[in-house]
């Protein structure tokens, strides 16, 4: 009995940029019906890789097999008309249309748009994924986004189906749904190449998995036989950093506070905040767990002094300053980590030491109105070199980072800054797991240095190893923050839900005079 024909083969394929090689002599396959994990750090040449699939990027060199046939998959486009579909880590939906309309402008062949409309109704349902092809892109959730851009790849009738971090915005019961889908999926024939730094999903999820290491494959596991441990050491070539949370020796007293905050968005498909009450002590980090688009882009902004409050809403040590920009506010100790990387936590084009200007400038990289730029210059290397960021120095451009470590970078700049209070956005994002260990341990040396840190985060396996107490941010509205040993994954993916009750109730500060081990 001859062997069954691979659904993809790559042999040999290779991808060469003027400063570095993306991917070197990459061979893989994936068989018909097979959910196929692509693991990786940071900078590994998943992405390009993929791209290179999808017909995005074109390789310099090696072929690409699809069922057995060589293929030169010139553009997007002509991979569609080939079978493969890609979900982007990063949604491309228009807010002011229908579902349907969203759907239309991919597909290649004429359509009748109510005839469409009952093709996604009927799909959908088909793979438990519910949608109402009628309903306007800015009413659904993160999750139902989610399921508008599979839908419209599996309208396709795809052979081959690329998902970049498809887990990162859904609540653990959204990520159990989907995971029924992709088995089902792959139980008529599909495969699936799955790309994730969550490394239990995959040991759940996947079959095979292939590794890349600086552009190469440096493995290849069964994820079900091996540990996230044993998986982690092949994706970065040494043992993972444990993170340690050290016993705070010091008092706890509240340090942030916020009560009864209320805030209408500044863009029309923005979340209202609604009576929103908290408090970050001394020598803690409160996480704030929730779905992107619920009130998190409102909250930090208001925060951060982005956007205007009344006065007394927001306190630090008991004074006002609800009132203050966000000049002011890091003036007095509050420093911040933005979300978006590239364009608000750094200026792409920019050197790191130029970058470094942008919020460190008051530890004496100024004097008479002029830019002292040794100092910055010295500031970026030593936040290179303490939070082992790689691939530059302070001369080099931001934008030649790759995420994980201009993530080290801004985090690193803040921390050196020794704020009173840190609030961060998504620390870790689309961040390996080497990366995420030096970040998240970085966070929990701060706060027992007596620091108050505000980590959001749509990570719930960060927040139950950082956070002290969580609480929840859904459709504009704050749970109650409780310490983390009395949750569990499912009792907060239920509050992400907007399951809770109280809402508005202000977190009480830290009962215990010490942090917990």
């Amino acid at each position: 009995m001859s062997a069954p024909v691979p659904r993809l083969e790559l042999l040999h394929v290779t991808k060469r940029y003027p400063s570095v090689v993306a991917n070197e002599d990459v061979s893989l396959t994936v068989q018909p019906g097979e959910i196929h994990a692509v693991l990786g750090e940071n900078g590994a040449g998943k992405s390009t890789l993929m791209k290179i699939i999808y017909g995005a990027v074109k390789a310099d060199a090696g072929t690409v097999l699809l069922d057995g046939q060589e293929v030169n998959i010139a553009n997007p486009a002509q991979a569609r008309r080939l079978g493969i579909g890609m979900v982007f880590q990063h949604f491309s939906l228009f807010e002011t249309l229908t579902v349907a309309e969203n759907i239309a402008l991919v597909l290649d062949e004429p359509f009748d748009l109510p005839a469409l409309a009952r093709r996604v109704r009927e799909v959908s349902e088909h793979y438990g994924l519910p949608l109402d092809p009628n309903r306007l892109v800015h009413s659904l959730s993160v999750g139902e986004r989610q399921r508008v851009e599979i839908v419209r790849c599996l309208l396709q009738k795809p052979k081959l189906l690329i998902l970049d971090e498809p887990t990162s915005v859904l609540t653990p019961q959204a990520v159990i749904k989907l995971f029924e889908t992709l088995r089902q999926l792959a139980s008529e024939g599909v495969s699936i190449l799955y790309i994730s730094h969550k490394l239990h999903e995959i040991q759940s999820l996947c079959d095979h998995a292939t590794i890349l290491r600086n552009g190469r494959v440096t493995g290849k596991a069964v994820p079900r036989e091996e540990t996230a441990a044993s998986l982690a050491r092949m994706m970065i070539g040494r043992e993972l950093p444990v993170c340690e949370a050290p016993v705070y020796a010091g008092e706890h007293h509240p340090v942030l506070t916020v009560a009864g905050l209320d805030l209408e968005p500044t863009s029309p498909f923005g979340t209202a905040l609604k009576d929103i009450s908290l408090t970050v002590c001394s020598g803690e980090i409160l996480g704030i767990a929730g779905i992107s688009g619920n009130g998190q882009a409102e909250l930090l902004s208001a925060l951060a002094g982005e956007v205007a409050v009344a006065r007394d809403v927001i306190r630090l040590d008991g004074v006002s300053i609800g009132h203050l920009d966000a000049g002011e506010r890091r003036a007095k100790g509050i420093v911040y980590v933005p979300e978006e990387r590239l364009g608000r936590g750094a200026v792409p084009p920019l050197s790191l030491g130029h970058n470094a200007l942008l919020t460190a400038h008051r530890q004496g990289m100024k004097h008479w109105g002029l830019v002292r730029y040794g100092m910055a210059r010295n500031y970026a290397d030593e936040c290179v070199s303490r939070f082992d960021v790689r691939g530059g120095d302070a001369s080099t451009n931001a934008r030649a980072l790759s995420g994980g470590n201009l993530q080290k970078f801004i985090v690193g700049r803040e921390i050196m800054l020794k704020p009173e209070v840190m609030i961060v956005a998504q620390p870790t994002w689309g961040v390996d797991v080497g990366a995420s260990a030096i970040l998240r341990q970085a966070l929990l040396d701060l706060s027992r240095t007596g620091v108050a840190i505000l980590v959001v985060s749509e990570e719930l396996e960060e927040l139950f190893e950082i956070a002290d107490r969580i609480a929840v941010l859904a459709q504009g509205r704050l749970s109650a923050a409780q310490p983390k040993a009395e949750l569990n994954a499912e009792k907060v993916g239920l509050q992400m839900a907007g399951l809770f009750d109280h809402p508005g109730e202000a977190s009480a500060p830290m009962e215990t005079h010490h942090a917990p081990a």
